[in-house]
């Protein structure tokens, strides 16, 4: 039997998700060369929601986009076959840029060594960045995050599920126990 818990809500998601355009605009110096790319999915809405505060907080619009991984993960081959998403990057390309990857959840780091897999095949940016929403620990490759909403340790049987309003109706981040399926 499993267990559920919210680890944060949707206004604990709004402040952290500030709290990491404030920490962007800081280590960037401004947001003239910065590029937020989203990996699908919620990590475009994150992508997204980081670059409307950017532009609230500097008053300049901030070229977002997303990047697919499909290709570039190492697990292809244990599953079903997967549909190729979409690329979709900003007209200026990436290169010289500073690019800050945004996603959900780090856990092992294959997902974003995957990004960046797939980024290189695009351009070659100034500095690639790492914003999450949730670093959930256990990793398997030696990435960190820059940028992190919420350091949430877990135990491997525990899965954690983000749901975002524009996806799922609602803002939270769920931490499941027991058997997480």
């Amino acid at each position: 039997m499993s267990e559920s818990r919210a680890v944060l809500e949707g206004p604990d998601i709004h402040r952290a998700l500030t709290r990491i355009a404030h920490e962007i605009l800081e280590r960037t110096k401004g947001a003239d060369e910065v590029v937020l790319i989203g990996v699908p999915t919620r990590g475009v809405t994150l992508a997204r929601r980081l670059g409307e505060r950017i532009e609230q907080f500097e008053g300049v619009k901030i070229p977002v986009g997303s990047i697919d991984i499909t290709m570039h993960r190492d697990d292809l081959r244990q599953g079903p076959a997967r549909p190729l998403g979409r690329t979709d990057l900003p007209p200026d390309g990436v290169d010289g840029k500073i690019v800050v990857l945004v996603d959900d959840v780090l856990y092992s780091g294959r997902t974003v060594r995957a990004a960046l897999d797939a980024l290189s095949e695009f351009g070659r940016p100034a500095a690639v960045q790492l914003a999450i929403l949730v670093d959930r620990g256990h990793r398997e490759l030696p990435i960190r995050a820059d940028y992190v909403g919420k350091n949430l340790p877990t135990a491997k049987s525990e899965k954690v599920k983000v749901s975002l309003r524009e996806t799922d109706g609602r803002d939270a981040v769920i931490l499941r126990k027991g058997d997480a399926r």
